[in-house]
């Protein structure tokens, strides 16, 4: 700011007051000679005038408005910035610019600064700019912009850069307040950015024709982060895949897209020490967007960070197509060779007499990623770094057989050095052909991993263990049952002609009591082979869980907590209620005794869809729809060795006296029973939880007519009158009876049991006596009761000879198996009844009475 400007205001104030001082004078002097009305006009005049002097000290409305002080030094320093620079009140109003400033618009010394608005106010897209800076002001934010005029600022001026065409330039705005001035202040800068723009044009430029270099360079390339993301690849390598190159967007393609087979165990096999690069040479195939395969060399150069993490990769494709070349033939044998070695399904490698590792191909640096590594391989690693200490001895023998030329080397059979649920078999073939003397390979060593077939023998051998277990336990369970029937039906007929006043009416008591809890394990090992007696119904877990809890509340005891989580709207099942109510109280108590110190119980509920069931990959569980059903428990947990035997009958880990071992036998038979699973989750120390999957239930809806409704209540409340008048006459009426049955005291019993009630009962050892009874009594017999094992002819057998004779004849399998478990080989709609063993009399009773009735 010049010193003209600086005084301009001083002038105007001084010649301001000396014309209002003369003014004043004269009408004081000249007061007589004035009309007094005149004179009251002019002192008016002089008021306001005086009025407009004081507003306008205060407004710079006449041009003396109170500058801001500028020290010295900063004024030197801002008027030698190379930016134009200009500082402003809110109102726009322009306190201090610098000579660049006027430089850059056109203006000498002599002439009055312009603001930002004004000087940028002829340009559209400038005024834009400001307008947004001023905005930004507003908010006490600094910000920037960029505009483009078609000619420079002052063309017009002689001080004016006189370049012709449009020229960039670059405002920015800056909020301050001074100390002590409550004004805030904008501080602008202005620059003249045209050279820059056009360097970067220019370097625009020169990118776009080196990236037109490389996007059509006789060879591919692309580059990936350290997640294999690819970033870019060229118009060239994007032709050879196939790909859009309009629709590529850097990050969503991966180099194990691109490449074939086993390809990408080679590429991630190319690793360079901390903080230093490496370049590779690799031979593979790529993979077109159209599935087509085509084989390539790659020059992968991949880098490592300081902390040995890994850091970014370059690669250059050239494409291994069969040229015309004196050494085409040996070239296109080379490559097919290649394909196939790296894409085998078999890892191979090759070994010296030393053991030293000479070459593998890409499932082999697949399979044992983590543990050997390219860099290792050419470093010299040896084979038997992939075995553990008791495997190396075998290997070692196989190894020198191999140097023996030896043909026929016994493969190994070994685990992964570091984890134990990995399997592997080592082929060790002796390279025997003499041919190439300076060949350094001794063996070919052929790896298969075998986790799977393991695997699969490990469940076939416990399956059939199970399924051997579960034949002795229903053997056992099936002769016990007639056993405990003998038991049960002597024991009634002795208290039936007993008082309990009798001296050994109390030691019958105790006989029955005993057998019937002898009843209770016989059918849980019944359970385990899933050959009890089910009757299952649609349920909702949610009920079933919800009526069970305060039970399962009392008897996990009041140091165990007890907490219970629904799944929303929870699909029906089919189960039996009362087995499955077993299969959580037995689940909870279990629970409550793996935790002596206290704890809290958890059971929930909830629906797996048949996606997440393929994502559990459970071995066994078919994909479907679920309900699942955990009961988890914050004990000891349950030690791996021992999980394995869980469910065998008898196995227990409690002390003698304190389980029987059949509980989670029990359990185990009856998730089968229902067609569900069960998978138990443990670790030492933490809990362990029991996943039950029960299959949902979806029911078949059948549309009925008014008229089969009403005819279907009118026989269910006939039905129940029937019932109700009949429960409890369980005479016989003299209706025969011919009793089936192998066993003599089961039979014996029975027949001695029904003819106390009034039945005329026969008596049969087997089927074919059943049909010579039958033959001799001409065919009046009322009713059948046969057992369902039995020599010479069973009771089913029985059933299909009778009903071609006697088609109407009732008929009553008695067995200690579940109906299920011979119903299926009866002939399809058969009709008759069932009594599971052991029985009692009155079950005996109840059972024919009813049949006869119906």
């Amino acid at each position: 700011m010049d010193q003209r400007s600086k005084s301009m205001p001083a002038i105007r104030l001084i010649i301001v007051a000396i014309v209002m001082i003369a003014f004043s004078v004269a009408f004081f002097l000249y007061r007589d000679k004035f009309d007094s009305q005149f004179l009251l006009i002019g002192l008016g005049i002089l008021g306001i005038l005086g009025i407009f002097f004081l507003i306008s000290l205060v407004t710079g409305l006449i041009g003396f408005a109170p500058k801001a002080k500028i020290d010295p030094l900063a004024l030197a320093i801002l008027d030698n910035q190379p930016q134009g620079i200009v500082i402003s009140d809110k109102k726009d109003r322009v306190i201090y610019g610098n000579s660049s400033y006027r430089n850059l618009v056109g203006l000498d010394q002599e002439q009055d600064l312009k603001s930002i608005g004004a000087l940028l106010a002829p340009d559209a897209g400038a005024t834009e700019a400001v307008y947004r800076l001023t905005s930004a002001m507003r908010g006490k934010k600094s910000a920037q912009e960029e505009f483009r005029l078609d000619s420079p600022l002052g063309s017009n001026s002689s001080n004016a850069d006189t370049t012709n065409g449009a020229h960039w330039y670059r405002l920015g705005a800056r909020p301050f307040s001074v100390s002590g001035n409550n004004n805030d202040m904008i501080a602008w800068e202005l620059s003249d950015i045209t050279n820059d723009r056009a360097d970067q044009e220019r370097v625009f430029k020169e990118l776009q024709y080196a990236i037109d270099y490389l996007d059509h360079a006789p060879v591919g390339f692309f580059s990936a982060d350290h997640d294999g993301k690819i970033l870019y690849l060229n118009a060239t390598l994007t032709d050879w895949l196939s790909i859009d190159l309009t629709s590529f967007q850097s990050g969503t393609l991966t180099i194990q897209q691109i490449v074939a087979g086993e390809g990408i165990a080679l590429i991630n096999s190319v690793q360079a020490e901390p903080g230093l690069n490496t370049t590779a040479q690799l031979d593979l195939d790529l993979l077109k967007t159209n599935g087509q395969s085509f084989p390539v060399r790659l020059v992968h150069k991949v880098s490592t960070t300081r902390d040995g993490a890994p850091g970014e990769s370059r690669t250059i494709v050239v494409a291994r197509e069969a040229d015309h070349s004196t050494n085409a033939s040996s070239a296109a044998a080379e490559m097919r060779f290649t394909r196939f070695f790296d894409n085998t399904p078999m890892s191979i490698a090759s070994v010296d007499a030393d053991g030293k590792i000479l070459r593998t191909n890409a499932p082999f640096l697949k399979m044992f990623d983590g543990i050997i590594s390219r860099h290792d391989i050419e470093n010299g690693a040896r084979l038997e770094t992939l075995f553990r200490e008791d495997d190396v001895v075998q290997y070692k023998e196989s190894l020198a057989l191999a140097s023996d030329k030896q043909g026929n080397i016994a493969p190994i059979d070994v685990r992964h050095p570091s984890d134990d649920d990995r399997y592997f078999r080592f082929y060790v073939n002796a390279i025997i052909e003499q041919g190439n003397q300076e060949s350094r390979e001794l063996a070919i060593i052929y790896v298969v991993e075998t986790t799977e077939q393991k695997a699969f023998e490990a469940q076939m051998a416990q399956t059939q263990k199970m399924n051997a277990v579960g034949t002795l336990a229903g053997g056992i369970a099936h002769d016990f049952n007639n056993v405990l029937t003998a038991i049960l039906l002597s024991s009634d007929h002795l208290l039936l002609s007993s008082r309990p006043a009798d001296s050994d009416f109390a030691d019958l008591m105790e006989i029955k009591r005993n057998a019937n809890r002898a009843a209770v394990l016989v059918r849980q090992l019944l359970a385990f082979s899933r050959k009890q007696t089910m009757r299952p119904s649609v349920l909702s877990m949610t009920d079933v869980v919800g009526d069970l809890r305060m039970l399962v509340d009392r008897l996990t005891g009041t140091n165990v907590g007890l907490e219970v989580e629904f799944g929303k709207d929870v699909w029906p099942v089919k189960t039996d209620l009362g087995q499955f109510e077993q299969v959580l109280v037995n689940l909870a108590v279990n629970a409550r005794d793996a935790m002596p110190d206290g704890g809290k119980v958890k059971i929930r509920t909830r629906n797996v869809e048949a996606d997440e069931v393929e994502q559990l990959n459970y071995r066994g569980m078919a994909s479907g729809e679920y309900v699942l059903v955990e009961v988890e428990d914050e004990g000891t947990g349950i030690a791996p060795d021992v999980l394995e035997q869980i469910f065998e009958p008898f196995f227990t880990t409690k002390d003698v006296g304190k389980g029987t071992g059949l509980g989670l036998s029990m359990v185990y038979g009856i998730i089968k029973q229902s067609g569900g699973f069960i998978y138990p989750v443990s670790e030492v120390g933490k809990g362990t939880t029991f996943r039950i999957f029960l299959p949902r239930h979806i029911e078949e809806i059948i549309e009925l007519t008014e008229e089969q409704v009403a005819d279907a209540a009118k026989l269910s409340a006939a039905q129940k009158e029937k019932k109700n008048k009949e429960s409890s006459d369980l005479t016989g009426d003299s209706a025969v009876v011919l009793l089936v049955e192998d066993e003599e005291a089961v039979r014996r019993g029975g027949k001695r049991m029904l003819q106390t009630r009034g039945y005329d009962v026969h008596e049969a050892g087997n089927g074919v006596e059943a049909l010579e009874i039958l033959e001799e009594l001409k065919g009046k017999v009322d009713i059948v009761v046969s057992d369902v094992v039995m020599p010479e002819m069973d009771g089913p057998t029985l059933l299909r000879e009778l009903r071609k004779d006697y088609p109407d004849i009732k008929f009553i399998f008695v067995s200690g198996y579940a109906e299920d478990a011979f119903a299926k080989n009866l002939p399809e709609g058969s009709k008759f009844g069932f009594l599971p063993k052991p029985f009692s009399l009155k079950q005996l009773a109840t059972s024919v009475r009813e049949m006869l009735d119906n």
